[in-house]
């Protein structure tokens, strides 16, 4: 057989699928909505950032070292005064209710105690939401003891000078490194999603058998099934680095050539579970559901949300054979570390490894499915 032949069946494979996929409005929707919708999402509302935290102020000492302690802690913008008083009641009654996050109490004798530098100030956090607290803890605490060195009596100087700085993200915004992980998240739900899809609308439909009795050989078949959605999802890729690097102001240190490679290994993997899914599904409900429970442990187990050496140690373990662990941990290293296929080859190498073998196991599953 005459490879253009074969090459004319793959194209009019593929564009049927790309034709299917964008007159169905709700594939369309998923397609073109989904990724702009998780961008806004992650870069603007999920955000590990504290700004402007509600804080309430006992203030017992009634001094100019007092209230200039206080106005340092609300002019860093990470505190927002909601309240005060020289009742310590009053604060733990505002803390109770939730009215507040923080509460700072300053006692009697403070300006004394601040110039023998033995001053000390009483921090409360709402520990609900630990994050918050941790986060508002550490700035918290930064301030005032700046204050106490700038402004306390002869002892003020540590013996030990502490400076801090954070590479790779000097800000620490979590922007900066949530806007790039959503790249694997939105490769992962569409590959998954529209894989399954296609593949058991064919077989509701009756088609499926159709293609197999036609010129189509199962290979030919399962490449025209899964090119298209390879593509959209390439088409994520640089959609989402464009705005990430645009609009968030994300930086962009390495090589988009490596990023799109590292793409197309993880495609091979999310391609592999959406065939799988089709190989079990037979309804697009039972696939939407299959998709769903398989996505949600991949995200929670990758590090996109929380920190993989957070984890307990069985788990770090289980997250080595997570393909999305490794695609956001190359992803991160290029647009923040700008670091190249010397540093990354551990995480390219599995990703090559897990993607063919998925998709290999996913093909001869399918096989044996229309057979």
């Amino acid at each position: 057989m005459r490879l253009p032949e074969r090459f004319d069946r793959l194209g009019e494979m593929v564009r049927k699928e790309l034709l299917q996929v964008f007159r169905d409005p709700r594939l369309a929707r998923m397609v073109i909505a989904a990724p702009i919708i998780q961008l806004l999402v992650f870069g603007y509302a999920v955000s590990t950032d504290v700004r402007r935290v509600s804080t309430f102020v006992v203030d017992q000492d009634h001094t100019a070292a007092s209230r200039d302690l206080a106005r340092t802690l609300f002019a860093s913008g990470y505190f927002r005064p909601v309240g005060g008083s020289d009742r310590p009641r009053d604060l733990v009654e505002a803390l109770d209710h939730g009215r507040v996050l923080v509460g700072v109490h300053i006692p009697r004798g403070f300006a004394r105690d601040l110039a023998q530098s033995r001053a000390r100030v009483q921090l409360l956090f709402d520990g609900t939401n630990s994050n918050t607290a941790t986060v508002a803890s550490g700035y918290a605490n930064r301030i005032v003891q700046a204050y106490a060195l700038a402004h306390g009596g002869p002892a003020r100087v540590p013996p030990i000078e502490l400076r801090e700085r954070a590479w790779f993200n000097p800000a620490l915004k979590s922007s900066d490194y949530n806007v790039p992980a959503v790249m694997g998240q939105i490769m992962l739900l569409l590959s998954l999603m529209l894989t399954s899809l296609a593949v058991v609308r064919e077989r509701e439909l009756g088609t499926l058998e159709q293609l197999m009795v036609s010129p189509l050989r199962p290979a030919e078949l399962i490449i025209g099934k899964t090119v298209p959605f390879a593509l959209i999802g390439l088409a994520d890729i640089i959609l989402i680095t464009v705005v990430a690097v645009l609009w968030f102001r994300v930086p962009f240190e390495g090589s988009f050539l490596l990023l799109v490679v590292a793409g197309v290994l993880f495609l091979l993997s999310a391609l592999g579970l959406g065939l799988l899914i089709s190989t079990v599904s037979n309804t697009q409900q039972e696939a939407v559901m299959t998709s769903f429970l398989l996505i949600m442990p991949l995200i929670l187990l990758s590090g996109f949300m929380f920190p993989v050496s957070s984890m307990p140690v069985a788990f770090q373990w289980l997250t080595l054979l997570n393909p999305v662990r490794h695609f956001l941990e190359i992803v991160r290293a290029i647009f923040l570390k700008g670091a190249g296929l010397g540093a990354l080859w551990p995480q390219f190498l599995a990703l090559l490894v897990m993607g063919t073998g998925l998709l290999g196991f996913a093909t001869t599953r399918f096989h044996k499915t229309v057979r």
